[in-house]
C-alpha cells in the first residue's frame, strides 16, 4: 500500500473539495516545500487527528495477551499436524503479541523451542529455552525445558563444537532464520571502474560505459539509504481480522526481519509493539536506535498512511537535523523552483530523458544523504489534489509525532538553527512542537514527493510449491520499498541493457571490479543490497539503462507510455517504444489463433472492427472475432487453471489434472505455443505430474512452458533461467542423465548472467552435475 488507505484518501479529498477557491489557489501556487508544509499545517485540524485515530484503531499494534494465546493455540494445532514451520511462525506471532515478562510470553518461547528442535535448529532452540526461563516459565513445567536443553546440547556436542556457551542469547547476535545463508565476504559498493557518470543538458546525469562491458559483468552494487518492509496483505488470509490456520497464511511481515529482511522462523519482537520483529537482538537494537523508538508509538498510523509516508519519515529520522541543514545550505530547491511564465528547465530536461536524480556534485553511495536530498521532487508536476493529500498526510503525522514525546536525539539541538527554523505558529496558529520537529515534517514531505518517482521495489522469489515438493516452484513478489541513491542515476528503457538482483541478510555478491575510490566501503554487510549487471554487451560510450517497471516483454507500448507518463512525467521514447507501428501491432497480437484455420489473430485496424481478424498468412480465412468472444474463451481456460492450482496447493494432483486436461484441450484452439497463458498451463501441468512422481511427463510439459517463457521474456532472461532450472531438476529426479546434462550449461550461463556465480541455485546445479557424472 504505497498511498494512504482509501478511507484517509477519501477524507482528505473531501477536505480539499470543501476549501474555498482562494485557499485552493493559494495552496496550488506554492512552489517551495517549506511553504507547502506550513500551509498544510494551518489547514490540519483536530478533526483530522480524530479521524486518523478512528481508522488506525483497526490496525492496532498494542500488545494483547488474548491474541497471543490464540496464536499459540494455532501453533499447537500446526505442531500436532507436524507442520513445524507453520507452528514456529504462529508461536512467533504469539511472542510478538505477548506483553513483556508475562507467562504467556514464556509459554510461546517454550513452545517455539519445541518446533525449532523438530526443525533441527538446536542453537535457536536453546536461545528460546533461555528466553522462556527469563520470562517466568511455570515451575511445574521446567522439566520439559531441561530435557529439551539436554537433547540440544548433546546434539551440538556430537555434531559441532561441544558445550561452550550454548545458552546466553543476550551476549550473541543469533540470526535463527531457518535458511542457510551464504558465507559472509567483503562487498565492494559503488560504480565499477568500467562505468562512469555522464552529464548532458539532454540527459542530465546518467551512467555510461567508460569501457566495453560484457554480458554478466557487475556494473553497480548499491545499498538503500533506507527501506520499509511492505505488509503482505495479499499473502495473509484473514478471518475476522485474525490469521487463519491454513499453510501459507503468513505475510512478508511475519516471515522477515523488519530491518534487514532476512527470513526468520524465530523472530525477536519489539518490546513496545506487536508489529515489528527482527532476526536478532542486534537488528532489533539497531532499528530502535536509528528510527523505531519514534516510529513505535505511531505504528498503527504509519500502516494506515502507507509505505511512502513511512519510508519518507524513516529517511528523515536517519538523516537527522545536522545532515539536513548541510544538505539545504548549498542548494535550496535550486533545481525545482520555477518562475511564472518560465518553465523549470532542469526539471523538464530530466522529465524528457527519464532521469529523476538532480544535483551533479553529490556522491553516489547509499549512505550519502546528500544524494537523497537532491533527488527531484517534482512539486510542480504533482496534481494539486495529490500534492494536498501528501501535505495533509505528513502534517497530520507531524502533529502526532510532536505529541508522542521528546524529539529524536538527532533533532534535539541545544542551539537555535537560524531564521529558517521558526515554527509556523505565527502564520496559522497551529502549534506542534519545536522548530526542529517542524523542519523534520517539511523534510518528510520533500521525501514523499521524491519517492513517487524514485522509490524502488525490492523483489524476491517466494516458494509456491508444496511443503515437500521435489521441484522448486516460485514467483517473484515485492517485499519492500527502498530509496537507492546511486541506482537513481540510471535512466529508463522498456528494453534495458541491465539486469537487477536484490540480496537480503548477509547474502551478497562479490563478482565485480571496482576502483579503490569507488570501493572505499568494503566491509561485511548485513542488510539489503542491489546488484546491477550487464544483460547484454555494452559498448564504450553507450548509456547504461534500467527498467522502471513497464517492460516491453510484459506490456504493450501504449500502456507502458501511459503508466510512465502518469508516474514519472515523461513520454518514453526508448527503442521498444519507437519501433514502427506495424511491428508493434504484430507484437501486441501474437499468440492468439483463429479456431477455423489456426492462423494468427490480429487486432482489427478498422474503427468499427469487432476486435480481431484472422490474417496469419496465405492460409488465412479472414474471420473476424469479437473481443468479448476472445475474452470469454481465455477466461474459461483461466478458471480451470485457477481451480487446478488451488487443488495442487491442497495436495490433490489427480483432481487438478482433470481441470488441466480440459484446459489443455481448449487452449490449442485459441492459443499459440508462445502465448503466456499456454506457458502457465504447461507449467501447472508439469507441477501436477511432478507431485505424482511422473518425471517424464512433467519434463515434457515444462519444456513447452519454457518455449512460451523464452518467447515472452527472451532467450537470455532470468525468467527462462528459472524455468530451465526446474527442468534440470525434473530430468535429474527422473534419472534422465543426458537431457539433464544438456540443459545444465544453459541454466548455469543464465544464472551467472543475472545472479552472479555465488547464488545457491548454481551450487545445486553443480551438485546435480557431479552426481550425474559420478563425481564424489
Amino acid at each position: 500500500m504505497d498511498l494512504p488507505c482509501l478511507q484517509w484518501q477519501h477524507h482528505v479529498s473531501q477536505k480539499w473539495t470543501g476549501l474555498d477557491p482562494e485557499t485552493k489557489e493559494h495552496f496550488t501556487s506554492l512552489l517551495d516545500i517549506d511553504d507547502v508544509f506550513k500551509c498544510a499545517l494551518t489547514l490540519t485540524t483536530q478533526d483530522d487527528l480524530d479521524f486518523l485515530q478512528s481508522i488506525s484503531a483497526g490496525c492496532s499494534v498494542q500488545k494483547d495477551p488474548e491474541k497471543s494465546a490464540r496464536c499459540r493455540e494455532r501453533g499447537n494445532s500446526s505442531f500436532k499436524s507436524r507442520d513445524y514451520t507453520a507452528a514456529a511462525l504462529h508461536y512467533s506471532q504469539g511472542i510478538c503479541f505477548a506483553p513483556q515478562s508475562s507467562e504467556q510470553l514464556s509459554l510461546c518461547y517454550a513452545n517455539r523451542s519445541a518446533a525449532l528442535y523438530r526443525l533441527q535448529h538446536q542453537q535457536e532452540c536453546l536461545d528460546d529455552i533461555d528466553r522462556a526461563l527469563m520470562n517466568g516459565y511455570p515451575t511445574h513445567l521446567l522439566h520439559k525445558l531441561e530435557d529439551r536443553r539436554t537433547q540440544c546440547v548433546n546434539h551440538l556436542t556430537v555434531g559441532q563444537q561441544g558445550k561452550e556457551d550454548h545458552h546466553n542469547p543476550a551476549s550473541k547476535n543469533h540470526k535463527g532464520s531457518g535458511v542457510k545463508a551464504s558465507s559472509v565476504q567483503p562487498l565492494a559498493f559503488g560504480i565499477c571502474a568500467k562505468a562512469s557518470v555522464g552529464f548532458s543538458l539532454e540527459k542530465g546525469r546518467h551512467l555510461v560505459a567508460a569501457e566495453r562491458l560484457t554480458t554478466g559483468e557487475v556494473i553497480l552494487n548499491d545499498r538503500p539509504y533506507s527501506c520499509v518492509l511492505i505488509p503482505g496483505v495479499d499473502e495473509v488470509l484473514e478471518k475476522g481480522g485474525e490469521l487463519g490456520t491454513e499453510r501459507g497464511v503468513f505475510g512478508t511481515e511475519h516471515r522477515r526481519c523488519h530491518r534487514c529482511f532476512t527470513e526468520t522462523l524465530c523472530a525477536v519482537p519489539c518490546e513496545g509493539c506487536c508489529y515489528s520483529q527482527y532476526c536478532s537482538t542486534g537488528c532489533q537494537q539497531d532499528a530502535w536506535e536509528e528510527y523505531h523508538r519514534w516510529e513505535c508509538p505511531l505504528g498503527a498510523d504509519l500502516r494506515v498512511m502507507g509505505v511512502m509516508s513511512h519510508l519518507a519519515l524513516r529517511v528523515t529520522l536517519k538523516a537527522g537535523l545536522k545532515n539536513i541543514q548541510m544538505a539545504r545550505q548549498p542548494i535550496r530547491d535550486k533545481y525545482t523552483k520555477s518562475k511564472p511564465g518560465c518553465p523549470n528547465r532542469k526539471s523538464s530536461e530530466f522529465d524528457q530523458c527519464h532521469n529523476n536524480e538532480a544535483h551533479p556534485s553529490t556522491s553516489y553511495y547509499g549512505d550519502s544523504y546528500l544524494s537523497v536530498f537532491h533527488l527531484l521532487h517534482h512539486l510542480n508536476r504533482h496534481s494539486p489534489g495529490l500534492r494536498f493529500l501528501y501535505a495533509v498526510t505528513i502534517a497530520t503525522l507531524y502533529l502526532k509525532l510532536s505529541k508522542a514525546g521528546p524529539p529524536p536525539a538527532c533533532w534535539d539541538l541545544s542551539r537555535p538553527s537560524g531564521a529558517n527554523s521558526q515554527s509556523p505558529d505565527d502564520e496559522g496558529g497551529v502549534t506542534g512542537g519545536s522548530s526542529e520537529l517542524w523542519r523534520l515534517g517539511s523534510t518528510v514531505l520533500r521525501h514523499v514527493l521524491q519517492l513517487r518517482c524514485n522509490a524502488q521495489a525490492i523483489l524476491t522469489l517466494q516458494d509456491t510449491g508444496a511443503v515437500n515438493s521435489p521441484v522448486q516452484s516460485s514467483r517473484e513478489i515485492r517485499i519492500a520499498t527502498a530509496i537507492f541513491p546511486t541506482l537513481s542515476l540510471l535512466n529508463h528503457s522498456c528494453c534495458p541493457n541491465t539486469s537487477l538482483v536484490f540480496s537480503t541478510g548477509t547474502n551478497v555478491d562479490l563478482s565485480s571490479d571496482f576502483s579503490e575510490s569507488e570501493a572505499e566501503c568494503r566491509s561485511t554487510v548485513c542488510g539489503v543490497t542491489v546488484t546491477i549487471r550487464a544483460a547484454k554487451d555494452i559498448s564504450a560510450g553507450q548509456e547504461i539503462l534500467h527498467c522502471y517497471g513497464p517492460h516491453s516483454s510484459r506490456m504493450v507500448t501504449e500502456e507502458r507510455q501511459r503508466l510512465l507518463q502518469e508516474q514519472y512525467y515523461f513520454l518514453c521514447q526508448c527503442k521498444a517504444c519507437t519501433v514502427n507501428q506495424e511491428e508493434a501491432k504484430q507484437q501486441c497480437s501474437s499468440g492468439l489463433l483463429c479456431s477455423n484455420c489456426q492462423g494468427f489473430l490480429k487486432k482489427s485496424n478498422e474503427d468499427t472492427g469487432t476486435g480481431f481478424i484472422c490474417s496469419g498468412g496465405q492460409s488465412s480465412c479472414g474471420r473476424r472475432v469479437s473481443s468479448s468472444e476472445v475474452s470469454n474463451r481465455l477466461q474459461e481456460i483461466r478458471v480451470d487453471l485457477e481451480k487446478a492450482v488451488d487443488l495442487m496447493e491442497r495436495e490433490r494432483p489427480d483432481e487438478a489434472l482433470r481441470f488441466l486436461t480440459r484446459a489443455q484441450c481448449q487452449s490449442p484452439l485459441i492459443l499459440a505455443e508462445t502465448h503466456p497463458l499456454q506457458g502457465e498451463l504447461a507449467d501447472a501441468t508439469a507441477r501436477a505430474y511432478a507431485t505424482k512422481g511422473d518425471w517424464n511427463n512433467a519434463a515434457s510439459y515444462l519444456e513447452r512452458s519454457a518455449v512460451a517463457i523464452g518467447s515472452q521474456f527472451g532467450e537470455d532472461s532470468i525468467e527462462l533461467a528459472r524455468q530451465l532450472f526446474k527442468l534440470a531438476q525434473l530430468h535429474f529426479n527422473g534419472g534422465a542423465r543426458g537431457p539433464a546434462l544438456s540443459v545444465i550449461p544453459k541454466v548455469r550461463r543464465l544464472l551467472c548472467l543475472h545472479c552472479g556465480p555465488h547464488c545457491h541455485e548454481l551450487q545445486e546445479l553443480q551438485a546435480m552435475e557431479d552426481c550425474l557424472r559420478g563425481r564424489s
